[in-house]
């Protein structure tokens, strides 16, 4: 059974959970990305992209991640398409890792932004990456570029960061520098260590 010593590692757009994800990775624990997983699995449907959304939104042998993002995040019908396409195929092969994972009886994050939105996953236990909503506007227009309006309706498509700090079992701060972060991924780690081994 997959997910037995799994944690979800979530968060919101631009609140930094791939910066968390590589310090977690430094600091010993082992990380399945999901991100990475859907990324890989879209470039090897681009053939279904092309003929379900369009030649543009290829580009080559991959897909143009930013084109079809823009219509997704307009087109309810176009997201729930997509999403009901690719979301079986992200699990079943994040399943098949969390069962390799798993062998080795020592917690692993599985790092899925929609953790909370989706449900789809058993997993009992998460950490939350968390910046106040200001914040986390403010990094990701100066990262994307996008206006203020388009970049509150992206992050408005997820569930409020506030929530999802409320429902995590673990919350990692990321309002500050990184020197700050990286001692809130240090403290987690020894966290996580301390609970596992009083349960041995």
């Amino acid at each position: 059974m997959a997910f037995k010593y799994a944690i979800a590692l979530s968060g919101g757009i631009a609140t930094g959970k791939s910066t968390v994800a590589s310090l977690l990775s430094l600091n010993g624990m082992r990380v399945i990305d999901a991100d990475a997983i859907s990324h890989d699995i879209l470039d090897a449907s681009s053939i279904w992209v092309r003929e379900n959304f369009g030649d543009e939104f290829v580009d080559g042998a991959s897909v143009n991640r930013s084109k079809l993002g823009t219509l997704i995040f307009s087109d309810s019908v176009a997201k729930k398409k997509l999403e009901s396409f690719l979301h079986p195929k992200i699990r079943a092969e994040i399943e098949q890792r969390s069962v390799k994972q798993d062998s080795f009886m020592f917690p692993y994050l599985i790092d899925i932004p929609l953790f909370f939105e989706s449900g789809a996953y058993d997993i009992k236990e998460s950490v939350v990456v968390y910046v106040p909503k200001e914040l986390q506007l403010e990094r990701f227009i100066k990262r994307n570029g996008f206006s203020r309006e388009e970049s509150l309706r992206r992050i408005e498509s997820q569930m409020d960061i506030e929530e999802k700090k409320k429902r995590a079992t673990w919350v990692i701060d990321n309002s500050g520098d990184l020197k700050h972060l990286q001692r809130e991924c240090e403290e987690f780690v020894e966290k996580i260590k301390a609970k596992y081994l009083e349960k041995k």
